[in-house]
């Protein structure tokens, strides 16, 4: 036991707390008059869309306007026109994005039938991929 608690103590003798080490750190970005929660809330999105060279800038954006959607009002989604409103965008382009992500997985889209919205699953995971 006492080798392990020198070994411990050899290790971190060299080491600084992380607190210190952050107040240190020059920071280049700063967020003014951001609460409660930055106004209106935040999306988190996953990683693995915004590291995906295979998924174009609107179509990252695409997604995380959807989990946005996703995570407010009740799950509701506005339909294109407003998305494409909200992204500063084309309602063709929302189309175009739309189509991007459900060939990539990441998006199922179900026709309901005329005059009724389309459904939409949202996958934060997806199959792997050969």
């Amino acid at each position: 036991m006492r080798a392990a608690n020198a070994c411990a103590a050899s290790y971190t003798a060299g080491m600084d707390h992380i607190g210190g080490r952050l107040r240190e750190i020059e920071r280049n970005i700063e967020i003014i008059g951001a609460d409660p929660i930055t106004q209106h809330g935040f999306t988190q999105v996953p990683n693995l869309i915004l590291n995906d060279k295979n998924v174009s800038v609107g179509g990252k954006l695409t997604y995380a306007m959807l989990l946005k959607y996703a995570w407010s009002d009740a799950g509701c989604f506005p339909g294109q026109q407003r998305l494409a409103d909200d992204m500063g965008a084309g309602e063709r382009s929302v189309r175009t994005y739309l189509k991007e992500l459900e060939a990539l997985g990441y998006l199922k889209i179900e026709q309901r039938g005329l005059g009724r919205t389309n459904y939409y699953r949202l996958s934060v995971t997806v199959d792997k991929r050969a």
